[in-house]
């Protein structure tokens, strides 16, 4: 297992981007969580084996229609905090 953490850039609040991002968590049983941050960006952690996170970072780069994702700052650990499920923090 590896945890994914990711600083997405662009226009990606206020337009359906962390329900997006939950719901591809969900679908491909991902851990963690998505936040916005005051900055303007979102900040998503994932956790799940390498090869899942590596196809779900190819979705958040993305994102849904309305959004436009300019940026993705990417870091990989090996450590793997507990998480039973994926939410959006508020």
């Amino acid at each position: 297992m590896s945890r994914l953490n990711v600083r997405i850039e662009g226009r990606v609040q206020g337009v359906g981007y962390r329900y997006f991002v939950m719901r591809r968590a969900q679908e491909q049983k991902i851990s963690g969580w998505v936040r916005n941050r005051s900055d303007g960006t979102v900040e998503i952690e994932a956790v799940g084996a390498r090869s899942v996170l590596e196809e779900f970072l190819s979705y958040v780069r993305v994102g849904p229609a309305a959004a436009n994702v300019s940026n993705a700052h990417v870091a990989w650990h090996e450590d793997e905090p507990s998480y039973a499920t994926f939410d959006v923090k508020f």
